[in-house]
């Protein structure tokens, strides 16, 4: 695996989302950060319309960034040719998550047609307060 950074130009105010454009993380306030092959960073801003009664970040959004987050570094090495759609994730819940949060991921392995990829949540202070890994089905795009 090479290490090439992907930044700008594949995020846009069209594309934020490394070089894609997804209503719903716009919604969430996700900020992408860093993209290079086999890696994936975003940023969340706290937001009172992400907690849960506890006033704790829903375990939901949670679980929707980190699948977006993996399916990033999934596709990390073609990021305006290839698509994913997830097959399965498991996430664990560490502890509360209050707070802006760091997303990361990390592809662990890539076949032809599957990409398994693992990924954590980062608080302020940097730990880590909840991890995924899931496997996703690489799609080619404009065939």
């Amino acid at each position: 695996m090479t290490t090439q950074q992907i930044d700008p130009p594949y995020c846009t105010k069209d594309a934020p989302f490394f070089g894609i454009d997804i209503p719903f993380m716009r919604y969430l306030g996700l900020q992408a950060e860093h993209l290079e092959e086999g890696y994936a960073r975003a940023r969340l801003p706290s937001s009172p319309d992400l907690v849960n009664s506890r006033q704790d970040v829903h375990g939901g959004t949670l679980m929707s960034v980190l699948d977006f987050i993996l399916s990033v570094a999934a596709r990390s090495h073609d990021p305006m040719n290839i698509g994913v759609a997830t097959i399965e994730m498991s996430t664990h819940f560490l502890s509360a998550a209050r707070g802006e949060l760091v997303f990361e991921s990390s592809l662990l392995k890539r076949g032809r047609s599957t990409a398994f990829c693992e990924g954590h949540a980062l608080d302020a202070e940097g730990n880590k307060v909840c991890v995924a890994r899931a496997t996703f089905r690489l799609i080619q795009l404009n065939k």
